[in-house]
């Protein structure tokens, strides 16, 4: 029943993936009635994303925007239509916004539910070498949005538990805050010991000034550089 609402929603269907997670355990204690998850991928224009070079630009931060913004329409939409059909539900907006940034994770640049631990426990994709989800199909050239579940929908994906960049590093050389180490990450490795945060948060912000003219935080520098997303083919596999 879920995937037929996804399917009558997700339109056009090659522009989405989608995948079904068990999220038992993972989620912060607010959440605790939510054993299971939805997450949902977007593709990013290949176009847009091909014309940036060493920043963003206007019209790839506005195709970044209207992506979330159009993942933000259609997972409450879908939310809707599953509790007509009893089907308890909680859409995950796909970001939060600029004047929010500080004040909701200030400290750790963390937020309450991860959109990429979502994608791995339901089989998307891996977290690559600069903190990027890369799915399989699109690599890290999309965005991501979640549902939570209170019921097993029946048919969860296999988990994706480590990484498949292999020896790659053209995020890590291509990005101008220098915020990967090259540790490969798997489930039992944090963030904070591969990427730095921070660092990108801090040049984000610097582009948002330079490059935009405004207070926003985006790059895609690192989004362009993947080879998962130029070829569709796993680093390792090359």
């Amino acid at each position: 029943m879920i995937e037929r609402v996804l399917k009558n929603y997700l339109l056009p269907q090659e522009n989405y993936i989608w995948g079904f997670a068990d999220l038992r355990g993972l989620l912060a204690p607010e959440f605790i009635d939510y054993g299971y998850g939805i997450s949902i991928g977007l593709r990013l224009d290949n176009d847009i994303i091909e014309k940036i070079s060493d920043g963003p630009t206007p019209e790839y931060y506005n195709h970044y925007r209207n992506a979330n913004s159009e993942l933000l329409r259609i997972t409450t939409a879908i939310v809707a239509e599953l509790e007509k059909k009893g089907i308890r539900s909680l859409a995950v907006s796909p970001t939060i916004a600029t004047k929010d940034l500080e004040s909701a994770y200030r400290t750790t640049l963390r937020t309450d539910i991860s959109h990429k631990m979502i994608a791995t426990r339901a089989g998307l994709g891996w977290i690559g070498k600069t903190d990027l989800l890369i799915s399989r199909r699109f690599g890290p050239r999309l965005r991501l949005a979640s549902i939570l579940l209170k019921d097993d929908p029946g048919n969860v994906s296999d988990p994706v538990n480590r990484s498949r960049c292999g020896n790659c590093t053209a995020c890590i050389d291509a990005c101008p805050a220098d915020a990967g180490n090259g540790l490969k990450w798997d489930i039992s490795v944090d963030r904070d010991e591969f990427y730095n945060a921070w660092k990108c948060h801090d040049q984000c912000e610097e582009f948002g000034k330079t490059r935009l003219s405004m207070d926003a935080r985006v790059c895609g520098i690192c989004v362009r550089a993947c080879p998962v997303g130029q070829g569709n083919q796993d680093p390792d596999e090359r």
